[in-house]
């Protein structure tokens, strides 16, 4: 989380200063990163986020972007990894548990 967070603050810091919104800090990352938009954290926080958005806007599909401009490969790598094998499977199964209802 911190990793992202690190390379995410420059890139929103410009855009803010461009587009004339609050400049990021922590309070405001650590809340997006609970309630807001982004879905950062251990798989199992990312996977009971999307759960949740899913239930609650009874979606079908769900697309996350998860690159950010000049995050190391190795994170972005780990990313994808962890999407696959850990996040994927456990919202499937939290939905399972409780359909969308779509």
């Amino acid at each position: 989380m911190e990793t992202w967070r690190r390379y995410r603050q420059p890139v929103v810091a410009r855009l803010a200063e461009e587009r004339g919104f609050d400049k990021p800090d922590r309070q405001r990352y650590e809340a997006d990163s609970t309630t807001g938009p982004l879905f950062v954290g251990s798989p199992e926080t990312v996977a009971r986020k999307i759960a949740t958005v899913a239930r609650d806007l009874r979606l079908s599909r769900f697309d996350l972007t998860y690159d950010i401009m000049h995050l190391p490969r190795e994170a972005r790598a780990r990313t994808i990894e962890l999407l696959g094998s850990e996040v994927a499977p456990r919202v499937r199964d939290l939905l399972a548990k409780e359909p969308t209802h779509v």
